[in-house]
C-alpha cells in the first residue's frame, strides 16, 4: 500500500500516501494504521518525521490517534466537516471576497431553492412561513431589531438548505451562512428598507415553494442575491 516516502519531501509525501489510501478506500474507517515502527520501516523516515505527519493527518481529522495498549492510528469517517472548518477559516478573516461569496451563492443557492420546492413537505413550508411571519412581526415593530432580522434571514436560508436534503449543501452553506454577517456588516447598510426588501423575497420564496415550482424558486433567490450584492459592492468601492 505505501512505498519510500521520497528524500527531498519525506513529511508531505507521508501525509499524501496515507490521504490517497484513506480518500480511495484502500483504508476504511476504523482500520488501524500499522504501528510506528513498521511504518518507519516502509517510509524509510525518523520518528519525528513520522509522528509529525500523524498528527498533521489527525488535525486534517483523517485518522484518531489513540494510546494505551490497544491504542495507535485509526482511520476516521470522511464527511463534509472537514471542508466546513476550512472553508469557515476563509470567512472568519475575510480571506474569500465579495465577488468569489457573491459567484459561490449564485451558483449554489438557487440550486438549493429548487431543491427545497421539490423536497419540501408541509411542515417545512409551515416552518418557512413561521419564519418569514416572525420577519414579518420584527418589521412591524416601533424598533425594528436589525441584528435580530438579518440572523433570522440566515436561518431562513439554513433551513432551506436542510430541506433540499443534500448533507454537502447543509453543511457548506451552514459554514457560510455562520460568518456571513462579517461581510454584511461591513458592506450592507444597516437600512430597515433593505430589511423590507429581504422580507418580500423570503416571502415569494416561500410561495413559489409551496406552488412545487422550482424554476420559480431558483429565479427568485438568484434576483435577491444580485440585488444585495450590487448593494454591497457599491459600499465596497467607496
Amino acid at each position: 500500500m505505501f512505498k519510500h516516502a521520497r528524500q527531498n519531501r519525506t513529511f508531505e509525501d507521508v501525509i499524501f500516501q496515507i490521504q490517497e489510501s484513506i480518500l480511495e478506500g484502500r483504508l476504511k474507517q476504523g482500520d488501524k494504521l500499522p504501528s510506528e515502527r513498521n511504518l518507519r520501516e516502509i517510509f524509510k523516515i525518523s520518528r519525528g518525521t513520522l509522528r509529525e505527519a500523524l498528527r498533521a493527518l489527525e488535525q486534517k481529522k483523517l485518522i484518531q490517534i489513540k494510546t494505551g495498549v490497544n491504542g495507535g492510528a485509526f482511520v476516521r469517517q470522511v464527511d463534509t466537516q472537514q471542508i466546513s472548518e476550512s472553508l469557515d477559516l476563509l470567512l472568519r478573516y475575510q480571506k474569500i471576497s465579495l465577488k468569489e461569496l457573491e459567484e459561490f451563492r449564485e451558483a449554489v443557492e438557487p440550486l438549493v431553492a429548487a431543491q427545497a420546492a421539490k423536497k419540501a413537505s408541509k411542515a417545512d413550508i409551515k416552518e418557512l412561513t413561521m419564519l418569514v411571519d416572525s420577519i414579518e412581526k420584527g418589521l412591524n415593530a416601533e424598533q425594528p431589531n436589525y441584528d435580530d432580522l438579518i440572523e433570522k434571514d440566515a436561518k431562513f436560508h439554513l433551513t432551506l438548505s436542510r430541506i433540499s436534503r443534500n448533507r454537502v449543501f447543509e453543511s457548506v452553506l451552514g459554514t457560510v451562512y455562520e460568518n456571513i454577517n462579517r461581510y454584511f456588516d461591513q458592506f450592507l447598510p444597516k437600512d430597515v428598507e433593505i430589511l423590507k426588501e429581504i422580507y418580500k423575497d423570503l416571502r415569494k420564496i416561500v410561495i413559489s415553494i409551496e406552488a412545487k415550482d422550482p424554476d420559480k424558486a431558483k429565479s427568485i433567490v438568484l434576483r435577491h442575491i444580485a440585488k444585495f450584492a450590487t448593494t454591497m459592492k457599491g459600499r465596497e468601492n467607496r
